[in-house]
């Protein structure tokens, strides 16, 4: 079964969930993706409708294994069993609740804009997601709902695969799918359309939700289609894509991509990253720090110096011209993020901060310390090796910074709603501390 987009895959599953309309549910949607399916769900169903913000509990090093989840109210689950068996610590414990919690309250800030939460107690309460994958978020969804008083707990999602929805039945007294395909490979295949849902149109369906007019539609800073440019790097020309907000050279700020390990600018996951910031108002120029050739000789891509003398030079090509006034933050990926820190770490470098996705800090060596911009590390759960080279450079930095652990993603957060989470909190680090600092 195919679906023409979300909105479609909402009123088919609708159709499916009339037999629970009998016990006046309250639908709750997972953010992003299935807010916009859970909202027509709701529609249909004449309930009133919320989302559900929840994280699981990873266990350190091993992020796949959850020893529990967190949710809104104060809502803790914690399986003492994995914890004894995982031989996690007590501050470790601490320390990844402390995290997610950060992570949890963000995003319901964003999402829900000082509404109230609504009143689980008693009811039957139907959980809706775009789609499910692993099942882990659906199953601590249904725990936490449970956990703020739900009576009777109701998963339903368009597509799935046989095994996880065979698991969610133990995790919830109904599971509702529409399509089990055994050959499922990711929720994304099954739709036409799985263009990423924005925090803003989030916001805007639970606003019509609520009110039952439709909500204005959310206001976004209007962005120009990306355009090629030729990037000064020196001694030579660079080839990238520049998008900034409408007004060119009043851009308040634009975010420079450094992409490590022989990626270009046409690397789809620094793209979505920068789509993200795109919506959010910044702009973006992705280029290529190595020519062709270059590229071709392995040895090039662990020249962080070099690197980082093309980073400072487009940089000053950038303010010369298309951006005079902006304030200028630096994304980098794997050896960019090397690259990145080593131009941030200039005296004259004037960067308002940096983010680091599966990147290779320690490259930077001594200079790390001498980095003033606040510097964001992401890094995947399962990425054993890199997480632990980030500890090392993060105890390297003076600067304001922190450490962000992905749950059960791997070096390049190719699993569902990794690179999600990877843009999220780029995008909250960047226009947390690049606004209001234009030249």
């Amino acid at each position: 079964m195919f679906f023409t987009d979300r909105a479609d895959a909402g009123r088919r599953l609708a159709a499916a969930l009339r037999h629970v309309a009998t016990e006046d549910p309250v639908v709750l949607g997972l953010p992003r993706g299935g807010v916009p399916v859970a909202f027509q769900v709701a529609r249909e169903l004449g309930a009133p409708l919320d989302v559900i913000v929840v994280r699981k509990l990873g266990v350190p090093y091993h992020q796949e294994l959850g020893f529990g989840a967190i949710g809104e109210g104060g809502v803790r689950i914690i399986s003492e069993d994995i914890v004894r068996q995982a031989r996690v610590a007590r501050e470790d414990v601490a320390a990844v609740e402390r995290a997610a919690q950060e992570a949890l309250g963000r995003q319901a800030h964003r999402l829900r804009e000082g509404r109230p939460r609504v009143s689980l107690v008693g009811r039957t309460v139907i959980v809706v997601d775009d789609g499910i994958a692993t099942g882990a978020t659906a199953a601590a969804a249904c725990e936490v709902v449970r956990a703020q008083g739900a009576s009777r707990v109701v998963l339903a999602a368009p597509v799935a695969p046989p095994d996880a929805v065979a698991w969610l039945r133990t995790e919830a007294d109904e599971v509702v799918c529409l399509s089990t395909p055994r050959a499922f490979r990711a929720v994304g295949e099954w739709y036409q359309d799985f263009s990423q849902t924005a925090d803003e149109e989030v916001v805007a369906l639970l606003a019509e939700a609520g009110t039952g007019t439709p909500a204005p539609a959310p206001r976004l800073t209007e962005v120009e289609v990306a355009v090629e440019v030729e990037v000064d790097g020196g001694a030579l020309r660079l080839a990238g894509d520049l998008t900034l907000p409408q007004g060119g050279g009043d851009a308040g700020a634009v975010v420079m991509f450094a992409h490590g390990s022989g990626s270009s600018r046409r690397s789809p996951r620094n793209r979505a990253v920068a789509a993200a910031l795109n919506e959010a108002g910044l702009g973006t120029l992705l280029f290529d720090l190595l020519t062709p050739s270059e590229e071709a000789d392995r040895s090039n891509v662990f020249a962080v110096e070099p690197l980082a003398g093309r980073l400072s030079d487009a940089t000053r090509w950038l303010r010369s011209g298309h951006a005079p006034t902006a304030a200028i933050g630096y994304f980098g990926a794997s050896t960019g993020a090397a690259a990145a820190l080593l131009a941030a770490a200039d005296p004259d470098a004037d960067i308002g901060a940096v983010v680091s996705r599966g990147g290779r800090p320690d490259l930077a060596g001594p200079r790390l310390g001498d980095v003033r911009a606040p510097t964001l590390l992401i890094v995947g759960g399962r990425d054993m090796t890199v997480l632990e080279l980030n500890r090392q450079a993060q105890a390297e930095l003076s600067c304001e910074n922190r450490l962000d652990v992905v749950p059960g993603a791997t070096h390049l957060f190719e699993e569902p709603g990794a690179l999600d989470e990877v843009a999220e909190l780029a995008r909250d680090w960047f226009t947390r501390h690049l606004e209001n600092t234009a030249r």
